[in-house]
């Protein structure tokens, strides 16, 4: 019987690998340029710690969860999202009173939510982020708009639009709360379940709603903007200035509010902008401000910026992005012309992986022409071939599988040929790619 993996999963290999393993050392070194600091959380917590800081009325609680009793007849619950289980950790484990701050930490790794599976989305899915907890700051929360958008300029999407808001505080969410029940109120009727629910128990859930006819409805609705305090929208304004200060344009957008009730203060997402094979995927990411997180898992009163990326959704932009990546392979493919020279090849070999260059090896003898193949379809850059003719003369011929240019290489050079050889070879690359995008 054929055992097909569980709906909303799938298994990542090839291609797809290569382009999550690229993106998650991008995502790692981005972190380190800003000095954030890795955090690793379990991967199922107790179910009320996401009920009290995710919230009830946001989707992800109230249908997404995937929950279950353990032998005990506790509630435990598979992450949906990283931020509660990293409040709670801090609380646990009194980070906060343990370093200077702001506390600066980034995660990756999987999460689950039972939700319709699309493109770029899964039921078990992976996310990077950071969080930035003790500091309230326009200019951490610019940062942390600017890291996500660093790592998505790094990963050659050519065009990103970055689009913010702001809840505002508590003074004005509740003056807007009454606004938009008393606009819905007329409407609320002829709208679909969800956002039946979320009128009662948080009417700014409404504005995140995907059903065509009810996005009608929502246009209509009352701004934001209009209720900030003047504190809120200096706020706000002085997010964007910093951002347009190093070059990152972003434009306000009225009616996001994002799918997390402990948001307050400025919320934020990514889009790629379409061009061409590029296709608009939805949010790659985002985050936004939280004024009570942490106190309400029993943590001091110290407000945090995070932000969250989908790598499930840069992976499917990546690779039409960079479909022609030719990092995706060993530096070298070495191939023997006898049984006796395969034998010595897995020295040489060693040898070269030594000096920090990755090979990959023929194992049998083949055809020239088969063999060759063989190596492109591994992506190799270049082909190694020693046959009789190179034994006798201490020596190995390379040949560039891009250009067909083949060097004859002596053996007491070869380390250093190599690595001159590859070092244009990626210089080349590298100039390509800037002139196609």
């Amino acid at each position: 019987m054929e055992i097909n993996p569980v709906k909303g999963t799938h298994d990542i290999f090839d291609k797809e690998a290569h382009s999550y393993r690229k993106i998650e050392m991008i995502c790692r070194y981005v972190a380190d340029l800003y000095n954030y600091q890795e955090i690793r959380t379990p991967v199922m917590e107790h179910t009320n710690l996401f009920i009290r800081s995710v919230g009830e009325s946001s989707d992800i609680v109230s249908k997404e969860m995937y929950t279950f009793e353990d032998k005990a007849g506790r509630s435990i619950t598979l992450r949906p999202e990283f931020t509660a289980g990293i409040m709670r950790s801090i609380v646990s484990n009194k980070l906060y009173a343990n370093a200077d701050l702001p506390l600066k930490l980034f995660y990756l790794g999987p999460c689950f939510r039972y939700e319709r599976p699309q493109a770029g989305r899964y039921r078990q899915f992976n996310q990077f982020g950071i969080e930035a907890i003790g500091e309230p700051s326009y200019q951490l929360d610019a940062e942390a708009i600017a890291v996500g958008h660093r790592i998505l300029i790094s990963l050659g999407i050519p065009k990103i639009k970055v689009v913010v808001n702001s809840l505002g505080d508590e003074e004005s969410r509740a003056r807007y709360r009454e606004a938009l029940k008393a606009y819905f109120k007329d409407h609320i009727e002829n709208m679909c379940s969800d956002c039946k629910r979320r009128y009662e128990v948080n009417p700014l859930r409404i504005l995140d709603c995907k059903v065509p006819e009810d996005i009608e409805i929502v246009k209509g609705a009352p701004k934001l903007h209009d209720f900030l305090s003047p504190e809120s929208k200096i706020y706000l304004d002085s997010v964007i200035a910093a951002l347009d200060e190093i070059g990152i344009e972003a434009e306000i957008d009225d009616n996001l509010v994002r799918g997390l009730d402990y948001y307050t203060g400025v919320v934020f997402e990514y889009h790629v902008v379409e061009d061409g094979e590029i296709k608009d995927v939805g949010a790659l990411g985002g985050g936004g401000h939280y004024g009570k997180l942490l106190k309400e898992v029993g943590g001091p009163d110290l407000e945090g910026i995070g932000m969250a990326l989908g790598i499930e959704r840069l992976a499917l932009i990546d690779q039409v992005v960079n479909k022609n990546d030719v990092l995706n392979g060993p530096d070298f493919y070495l191939i023997g012309m006898s049984d006796e020279i395969i034998e010595k090849n897995f020295s040489l070999a060693d040898i070269i992986r030594s000096e920090g260059m990755s090979v990959d090896c023929a194992y049998h003898v083949k055809s020239l022409k088969s063999v060759f193949k063989v190596a492109e379809r591994k992506r190799a850059k270049f082909a190694i071939i020693v046959g009789e003719d190179e034994i006798e003369k201490r020596q190995i011929k390379v040949k560039n599988l891009q250009t067909q240019e083949q060097t004859d290489v002596k053996l007491d050079d070869m380390a250093l040929v190599l690595r001159s050889m590859l070092n244009e070879y990626m210089e080349a690359f590298y100039a390509s790619q800037v002139e196609m995008k």
